[in-house]
This record gives structure tokens, C-alpha cells and sequence, in this order.
């Protein structure tokens, strides 16, 4: 029982200490917490004083600034109103002086008038004329004396006005001259090319083309073959006279020379038939060959056919010879069997002798008949184009139908003297067979006279 008292009294003694202890270092730790806070709004209380004198110090130089604004904005628009001022005063007299000058003109108002709308179409024909390639920058000068003339504070000199004069006299003596001189051409660079008045311009035998637009000068993409010697003789000529085609329509090359190469030849127009026009050549060909065939064949019978006649000996190598064969073994038989006999023979000869004339007769029939076929297909092509892309375009719709009756032309062209050597060939034919006829009606005609 002691020692349980003396226990407890232990136990009640340290828990009494401990409890001590804990209210002990609360204490402690509240009292720290108390003086930071105390630190901390005296910090932030100086962050702050700061800050606000910097707030006044900045809001002192914005209204300073303020007012040096409004200073000079006051100054300015002092200014300006001692501007305006001066402006209307220097409007008045600008108006005089306008006034005064025009009174000095007097007429050469006029006179500049006309000289700024001469030398305006001057300007157009040098832009589209093959000597600015020899004499260039023509039309700057003249682009700056029609800016004099416009101004109200410059005018042309008599120096400018001269040259006005001499620059249109100029190009008047170049149309009638043949000049050779060194100018670049496409991509080749410099080299001799020949200038004929204002109408064309050669080089090497070739015509050239100029663009108004770039001032350049190139060779064209086709050249008149049946000229160009005329132009190589041209340019390797030093004196005299020299034939050489040009173009007189226009000073740029000309529409006529531009037509005459992009005509097409003969072989791009056949191209132009395309595979109907393909057929009919063949076609035509065909009747062709056949055609000279058949007239050596029948050539070389009726040859043999006259010499038969001459001859007294018959051979079975000619068409007369094999009837007058058959006559001769049919010597014993009477008139009407004779003559049955001859008009089989006749009508075996007959076969042979007018080969291939029907066919003939038929590749000239057909070939029109192709040619129409092909000239409705590429019509059907063209307004179906039409369909699609309307008809704005009136040169190409042309170009549509003229390959389309390219067609036509073919079978025409080729019916025609197939046509023509059939009906030659068939009258040679009936030549011959006329001359056996007669022979075997001479026959008949004897043995009928012998009974």
C-alpha cells in the first residue's frame, strides 16, 4: 500500500513538470509570433511610404510634362495660324504672277498647246516605229517636254522645240533609208542586222519581229521561206539595188507578213484531217496505184492486140489472139454456134480486161463520202467547244470549221482524178473490147457469106 502511494505520488510529480514545461514553451513561442508580426507592419508601413513618395515624384513629371505639351501646342498652333496667313497672302500672289504669265504667252499658249499634242502622237509612232532599235530614248525626251508643257512653273526651251522638229524630220528621211547596224537580237546578243525604212528588219537571212512593248527586237518563229535569200542578198550587198520582199502594212513587221507565216503549208492542213483525212489519203493512194496499174496492163494488151491484127501467126498471148483461136477450132461448126462460141470466148477476155475498173469506180464514190463524214465529225467537235466555252471567240470557232472542211477537200481531191482515170480507163477498155467485137463480127459475117 506505501509502495502503491509512493508510485502514484511519482506519477502526479513528473506530470505536473511536463505540463509545466508545455505552458512554458507556448509562452515562448506566442511572444516570438507577437514581435515578428509587430516587425513585419513596420516594414511593410516604410515599403509603403516608399512607394507613395515615388507615386508623387512621378505624378510631379507627368503634370510637368503635361504643361510642356500644352506649351507647345499653343506654340504650334500659333505657328499655323501665322502660316495660314502667309499662305493666302502667297495665294494671291501666285495668281498674279499665273496672271502675268499668261498675258507674257499670249499666243505661245496656243503654240504649246499643239506642240504638247505633237509631240504626244510623235511618242506613239516612235514607241511603235523599228528605228527607236538605232536611235533609243526618243520617247523620254519627248515624255519630259510633255511634262514641261503641263507645269505651271517650267517651260520648254527653244533647244527642246528644236528638237521636236528635228527628231520628226528624222524619222521622215529613215522611212526611205536601208540602214545596217549592230543591235541585240533575242538572246544572241549584238549583231549586224539590216533596216528597211520603217517596214522590216533583217538579219542573216532572217526576218525579224519588233515588240513596241519591250523595245526588243526577235527573230520570228517562221520566216517566209520564198524571201529570206532575197534578205541574205540584201544584207551581204554593199551598192546597188537589191529585190527583197517587205511588208509595207505596218511599221512593226505588219499584219501581212504576220498572215503570210502563220498560213499553214500544204502538209499542216493535210495534218489538219486528222485520222478521217489519214484514210482518204490512203484511200486515194490505193486508187492511184491501182489506177497506173491497170493502165499499164491495158496499154501493154491493146500493143499486143494491134500487133495481132498485123500479124497473120495467132498467139494465145493477147486477148485477139485467144478469140480468133477459138474461131479457128470452131471452123466446122455452123453460124450459130460459132458465134456462141466467140461470145464465150469474148466474155472470158472481157473479165480480165475490165479488172478492177468497178473498184475503181467505187474509191471515187467513197472518198467524197469520207471526206463529208470527217467534215461532220469536226463539226459536231466545234459546237460542242461552242457549248462549252461559247462563241466569244470568232477566230477560233474559224479555225474549228476550217479543219472541218480539210475532211472534205481530201475526198474531193481524191475522188476527182481517181473519177477522171476511171473514166480514161474504161474507154480504153471498151477500145479493146470494141476491136474483138468487130473482129468477131467479121468472122461471122464471113462464114455467113460462105454458106
Amino acid at each position: 500500500m506505501k509502495s502503491l502511494n509512493v508510485k502514484t505520488l511519482l506519477t502526479l510529480l513528473a506530470l505536473i513538470f511536463s505540463v509545466s514545461n508545455i505552458s512554458y514553451a507556448a509562452d515562448l513561442s506566442m511572444n516570438d509570433l507577437l514581435r515578428k508580426v509587430k516587425a513585419g507592419r513596420a516594414a511593410d508601413s516604410a515599403d509603403n511610404a516608399r512607394r507613395l513618395q515615388e507615386f508623387k515624384k512621378q505624378k510631379q513629371q507627368q503634370e510637368q510634362k503635361i504643361r510642356n505639351v500644352k506649351a507647345q501646342i499653343a506654340s504650334l498652333e500659333k505657328k499655323a495660324a501665322q502660316m495660314e496667313v502667309q499662305f493666302n497672302e502667297n495665294e494671291l500672289i501666285v495668281e498674279e504672277k499665273r496672271k502675268q504669265r499668261d498675258e507674257r504667252l499670249g499666243s505661245l499658249k496656243e503654240l504649246f498647246g499643239h506642240l504638247t499634242s505633237s509631240a504626244a502622237d510623235l511618242r506613239v509612232n516612235f514607241e511603235n516605229s523599228i528605228t527607236s532599235t538605232q536611235f533609243p530614248n526618243r520617247t523620254e525626251f519627248l515624255s519630259e517636254l510633255i511634262k514641261k508643257m503641263n507645269s505651271s512653273t517650267d517651260l520648254p526651251s527653244m533647244e527642246d522645240i528644236e528638237r521636236v522638229w528635228f527628231e520628226m524630220h528624222r524619222e521622215i528621211t529613215e522611212s526611205g533609208n536601208v540602214v545596217k547596224y549592230q543591235a541585240k537580237v533575242g538572246v544572241e546578243g549584238q549583231q549586224e542586222v539590216v533596216r528597211i525604212g520603217v517596214f522590216n528588219m533583217v538579219s542573216n537571212g532572217n526576218y525579224l519581229e519588233y515588240k513596241s512593248d519591250t523595245g526588243a527586237l526577235s527573230i520570228l518563229a517562221r520566216q517566209p521561206d520564198d524571201y529570206q535569200t532575197g534578205a541574205q542578198k540584201l544584207q551581204n550587198a554593199t551598192s546597188g539595188f537589191t529585190p527583197v520582199g517587205i511588208d509595207p502594212t505596218g511599221p512593226s513587221g505588219g499584219s501581212y507578213l504576220t498572215a503570210l507565216i502563220n498560213t499553214p503549208t500544204l502538209i499542216e492542213k493535210w495534218h489538219e484531217g486528222k485520222l478521217v483525212g489519214y484514210i482518204i489519203s490512203a484511200v486515194a493512194v490505193f486508187g492511184i496505184l491501182l489506177s497506173l496499174w491497170r493502165f499499164l496492163v491495158l496499154s501493154g494488151v491493146s500493143a499486143k492486140v494491134k500487133k495481132q491484127i498485123k500479124s497473120d501467126a495467132l498467139s494465145d498471148k493477147n486477148p485477139l489472139g485467144r478469140v480468133l483461136l477459138a474461131a479457128e477450132a470452131n471452123g466446122n461448126a455452123d453460124v450459130e454456134t460459132l458465134e456462141l462460141r466467140l461470145g464465150e470466148a469474148i466474155l472470158k477476155e472481157r473479165t480480165a480486161i475490165n479488172k478492177s475498173l468497178p473498184l475503181l469506180k467505187i474509191i471515187s464514190m467513197v472518198a467524197p463520202l469520207l471526206g463529208l463524214l470527217g467534215t461532220v465529225t469536226g463539226m459536231i467537235l466545234v459546237f460542242q467547244a461552242i457549248t462549252i466555252f461559247g462563241a466569244g471567240d470568232p477566230k477560233r470557232m474559224a479555225g474549228g470549221i476550217s479543219g472541218a472542211l480539210v475532211t472534205t477537200v481530201l475526198g474531193l481531191v481524191a475522188a476527182i482524178p481517181i473519177l477522171l482515170l476511171h473514166t480514161f480507163l474504161s474507154g480504153k477498155a471498151k477500145s479493146i473490147m470494141h476491136v474483138l467485137e468487130e473482129q468477131s463480127a467479121g468472122i461471122l459475117a464471113e462464114r455467113a457469106e460462105r454458106k
